[in-house]
């Protein structure tokens, strides 16, 4: 642990780095259910909207294919519970994110939506993979489905789809937060299972040809894993302390150089907590002769306004200061 000459700072949330000791500047704490980036009454409303009608959906589509003795029905039926699961999952993530930060947990538990996003992920493959198994099954023997009543409940299905859609999209932060995207991306999948249905059952209606159903299937599976990888690759990067994809840590590094009495920048690192919630640490080598505070300010002040990262850790050095190479 290094220890330096100029007096330490407080910040609330404060990141822990084994190796040395961060300066902050007083007055720049800020309080995360102030920030910007949080939007969770609205986010848990918009997922709470959409968890209710999918459920609705699922029980629906469910004894639908008891009475009807469609296996069709109930294998969605199947499809629609994983979905309220997971809608489930990213409504308890975003209640269990906000508990405020402990001792043990010095970044609270903003974490969790991004695990409930990466399960999410996850679970899109394993669907999607299912119904190409499914498909497979039936390429070469297609059975005969009752298309009439097929396409009445997908119709259904896909009207309720694109109610939980809009309630999300209107309601959430589906751009941007991770956990939200993921969730939506369910319901999309389901919207899009729907419409292959409608199709598939409108083409089995007037032709009689069976093999739409596994081949518009495969289609609507092959859409579902395109957004499901995206989540995933996010997912995974922020997990791995990967850089924000909006962010490039050599422009901050050159404009962090372009303070006045800086001379060096050197283990600069920028990292994402939870979607729309960034945070960078380094280390400014300075002038002997600069004042530390100062550029401190300004460092702080720049990072803030060029690139919108509040949580900012940094450490002055200057020539008196001396610690061994760090790993990364």
């Amino acid at each position: 642990m290094n220890n330096h000459n100029h007096p330490g700072h407080s910040h609330e949330h404060q990141p822990h780095h084994q190796e040395h000791r961060h300066v902050h500047n007083e007055g720049h704490g800020h309080s995360h259910s102030g920030h910007s980036h949080s939007h969770a009454p609205d986010n848990k409303k918009g997922l709470l909207i959409a968890l209710i009608i999918t459920g609705g959906i699922m029980f629906l589509e469910f004894f639908g294919g008891l009475v009807t003795g469609s296996l069709a029905l109930l294998s969605d039926s199947g499809h629609m519970l994983s979905d309220t699961a997971s809608l489930a999952l990213s409504l308890v993530a975003m209640i269990v994110a906000v508990r405020p930060p402990s001792l043990k947990n010095s970044y609270g538990f903003y974490r969790f939506e991004i695990m409930a996003a990466l399960f999410n992920g996850v679970t899109l493959f394993v669907i999607a993979g299912f119904i190409i198994w499914e498909a497979w099954q039936r390429f070469f023997a297609p059975p005969a489905v009752a298309s009439g009543t097929m396409m009445i409940i997908a119709a259904v299905g896909l009207l309720a789809n694109l109610i939980s859609a809009w309630s999300l999209m209107r309601k959430s932060d589906t751009k941007e937060n991770i956990n939200i995207r993921s969730a939506y991306l369910h319901i999309m999948g389901d919207a899009l299972g729907s419409v292959g249905a409608l199709l598939a059952g409108l083409i089995m209606n007037l032709f009689s040809w069976y093999i739409a159903d596994p081949i518009i299937s495969v289609l609507v599976a092959l859409l579902i894993l395109r957004g499901a990888w995206g989540v995933l690759k996010q997912a995974f990067h922020i997990l791995m302390e990967g850089t924000p994809a909006a962010i490039n840590t050599e422009e901050i590094k050159e404009a962090l150089l372009r303070i006045d009495g800086v001379i060096g920048v050197h283990d600069l690192h920028v990292w994402t907590i939870t979607s729309g919630l960034d945070a960078l640490s380094g280390h400014l080598l300075i002038r002997d002769t600069a004042d530390p505070h100062s550029i401190l300010q300004q460092a702080i002040d720049l990072v803030e306004d060029q690139f919108a990262i509040q949580h900012a850790t940094l450490q002055i050095e200057n020539s008196s200061l001396k610690h061994r190479e760090l790993k990364v």
